[in-house]
């Protein structure tokens, strides 16, 4: 714990408990992290989720599929465990947009980065295992630090997304409405 001086009163000395100071540690979601609660948290967590019909392995799954212009591209990289989606969609020359619900959405614009939102909303809702594990890292903040930042999805913009959600999730927690849906 830490202690701050509030005043002197000439017979001693009050002190404030300030709480303990790891409460404010950051916690870095990857999926390299120690602890597997947190890389459940993670975009290559096996934490298959639906949107639009079609089921992702991952929320890496849908991100790397958005590269995909066929349809049956885009099935077979959502069907694949998030580090081999990755890896399939390597080969796809950077694009300017990507393809959702028949739409272009510039690479790497705030609505790109939406459809992020859209996927990890999507992930949470649906499995009650990785909710639980988002809203245990309360009150820490999160971030995503990796070696290289994304230049379509920066760690800053996704872990803004995690702890959205957490607060989303733990509103509706406290609020008794059950599970946030």
């Amino acid at each position: 714990h830490r202690f701050q001086a509030l005043q002197e009163t000439g017979r001693g000395l009050v002190l404030q408990d300030l709480g303990d100071p790891r409460v404010h540690e950051p916690i870095n979601v990857t999926s390299r992290h120690p602890d597997p609660a947190i890389r459940l948290i993670g975009n290559f967590a096996a934490t298959p989720f639906q949107l639009d019909g079609r089921l992702y392995a991952s929320v890496e799954s849908f991100w790397q599929s958005l590269k995909c212009r066929l349809p049956v591209e885009r099935d077979a990289v959502a069907a694949l465990p998030g580090s081999e989606a990755k890896k399939a969609s390597s080969s796809i020359p950077s694009l300017e947009f990507v393809f959702f619900r028949d739409e272009p959405v510039p690479v790497g614009s705030f609505e790109h980065w939406q459809l992020m939102r859209l996927a990890c909303t999507a992930k949470f809702e649906q499995n009650e295992t990785a909710r639980a594990a988002l809203v245990a890292t309360w009150p820490h903040p999160l971030e995503h630090r990796t070696r290289i930042d994304s230049v379509t999805i920066p760690g800053a913009v996704l872990a803004r997304i995690w702890t959205d959600l957490r607060q989303r999730f733990r509103s509706t927690l406290e609020s008794g409405a059950g599970p946030a849906r």
